[in-house]
């Protein structure tokens, strides 16, 4: 029974960080699709001068967009910000939770060396009390993930919404009916670069970041001179 007395491995940073990439760029690809559908959804018939004259198709050509993903998430300052926010806060609780087990394998070796010279009866007590400081101490890692989680979450909420309502906007502004994500193994095939509005996007939402988070640390600058 002494030998069943073990700890797992297990990286925190790698389960967590590596795994938010692919959520947030999922989260993206969701985000960046925008249909605006304001002049389709009346009875009125196109114009003339509108329709299209290609075999197969009438009514107005509908103007297209598309923004890369991958070059938006590698340029977008909100997310490289969060991401090395979550990075940094993996590494912190991979720390707390290595230390824990590090302290709890110590007592495990000690009592592996000195379990022969005890009685069958304190050898059980004491091998009962490190099996539930085993259980605690994988349901504290199970706490540090799902902590993770959450804050992961709130980021990809954060995420969809501002790149969401940003090209709610832009569409309008720019009379896009459709603005698609493209990227390598999208369902895209291909995409003429007249089409590309990623360079705008990243622009665009940076200056709102830059210009929310210096309305934030003004705010914050303001109620610490009032205290």
């Amino acid at each position: 029974m002494v030998n069943s007395l073990y700890l797992r491995k297990f990286n925190l940073n790698v389960l967590i960080v590596k795994n938010l990439s692919l959520i947030l760029n999922g989260v993206l690809a969701v985000a960046v699709i925008y249909l605006y559908v304001l002049h389709f959804s009346g009875n009125e018939k196109p114009s003339a001068s509108k329709a299209s004259s290609s075999a197969g198709f009438e009514g107005p050509i509908p103007k297209i967009a598309y923004v890369n993903s991958d070059s938006l998430l590698a340029n977008y300052d909100y997310f490289k910000d969060q991401q090395a926010a979550l990075e940094q806060k993996a590494k912190q609780l991979q720390s707390e939770y290595e230390n824990r087990a590090k302290g709890l394998q110590g007592e495990i070796t000690a009592f592996q060396r000195t379990s022969g010279q005890m009685t069958i009866n304190q050898a059980k007590a004491a091998e009962e009390d490190l099996r539930n400081k085993q259980q605690n101490l994988m349901q504290y890692q199970q706490n540090l993930s799902n902590q993770l989680m959450q804050e992961e979450g709130k980021v990809n909420e954060e995420l969809y919404q501002n790149v969401s309502d940003y090209l709610k906007e832009l569409g309008k502004s720019n009379d896009f009916k459709v603005v698609l994500t493209y990227t390598k193994g999208s369902g895209v095939l291909y995409a003429d670069d007249s089409l590309d509005i990623t360079r705008q996007v990243v622009a665009d939402l940076n200056e709102r970041y830059k210009s929310n988070d210096s309305s934030t640390t003004k705010a914050d600058s303001t109620v610490k001179a009032k205290k």
